[in-house]
């Protein structure tokens, strides 16, 4: 079906491209970012959420561009031109994702803009928050502001001419994804929000942005059979989809992330280790985000 997720991808070739200096740590002395004020949290730019209004109540995603810039660019531009109002969450797979954006319902189509190219990998500087964290597999696991990454160490940077080092977002539940068909540089108007878990997904598809709040909706979206790919017979629907400064101000919801470098995360993460660090999955312990308002 056109602009359907991959069902079964091999994703050790995709962890072995931006493997490093496994699990070394940041050059002692290095510069880092300064921590955040407010028992170090950052606040989401009202351009950068997305409030998704559905028929089970509503959603919020923060937009990373430094992820994906070409996706988030898309994503605003159809957001303000009231594309999504209306549109059905057609392919749901209960504990996979959940799949929209198609204005025919259908998988098959898109909007009038050209496809967008495929921002599977992105450069991570010393622009983010950065927390390292042991896990399995080549590379260097952690959290790059509010989502679960791998990447290369920061001492990488030094030998890079752009000071920055390749990162990959690791498809955790409430990472937010466009789909794309067979091409890689397919990608238009259709996204999808992670529900569980998926490393057939790492480095095929383009991760930009993270749901911040109303993940249980959608887990509650009316989901179709895995037989039948996921299609939807009676679909929930986005009711209302903008971005949070354009909205008035009385229906403006804010939104903030937690510093994953913060004492209150990191012990957050020591206390979900369960056994040796190289095995810690960093899917099991979300960074912390607050909406209000709205």
């Amino acid at each position: 079906m056109i602009r359907r997720l991959a069902s079964a991808l091999a994703c050790s070739a995709a962890l072995s491209a931006i493997a490093g200096s496994a699990l070394a740590q940041s050059t002692p002395g290095a510069p880092t970012t300064p921590l955040l004020a407010s028992d170090q949290w950052r606040t989401v730019a009202p351009e950068d959420l997305l409030v998704i209004d559905t028929s089970k109540g509503r959603i919020t995603v923060a937009l990373d561009r430094r992820m994906a810039p070409a996706h988030v660019d898309r994503i605003q531009t159809l957001a303000r031109q009231n594309f999504y109002d209306g549109l059905k969450f057609h392919r749901v797979i209960a504990g996979f994702m959940a799949q929209t954006g198609d204005p025919q319902g259908t998988g098959q189509g898109g909007s009038e803009l050209p496809d967008v190219a495929g921002e599977f990998r992105f450069r991570r500087g010393r622009d983010g928050a950065f927390q390292p964290t042991a896990g399995a597999g080549p590379g260097h696991m952690g959290y790059f502001d509010g989502v679960a990454v791998l990447t290369q160490p920061d001492a990488q940077m030094f030998v890079t001419a752009d000071m920055k080092v390749p990162a990959n977002a690791v498809f955790c539940p409430g990472v937010a994804g466009m789909a794309r068909a067979g091409s890689p540089d397919s990608a238009n108007s259709q996204f999808f929000l992670m529900t569980g878990r998926s490393d057939v997904l790492f480095g095929q598809y383009t991760a930009f942005g993270r749901v911040l709040s109303g993940l249980e909706r959608v887990r509650a979206l009316n989901a179709g059979s895995e037989a039948n790919n996921g299609t939807v017979a009676n679909p929930d629907v986005m009711t209302r989809v903008r971005l949070a400064s354009d909205l008035p101000v009385g229906e403006r919801p804010t939104a903030r992330i937690m510093d994953p470098r913060s004492p209150t995360f990191v012990a957050r993460v020591n206390a979900a280790r369960s056994g040796p660090a190289l095995t810690f999955d960093p899917c099991t312990v979300e960074v912390p985000a607050e909406v209000t308002g709205g």
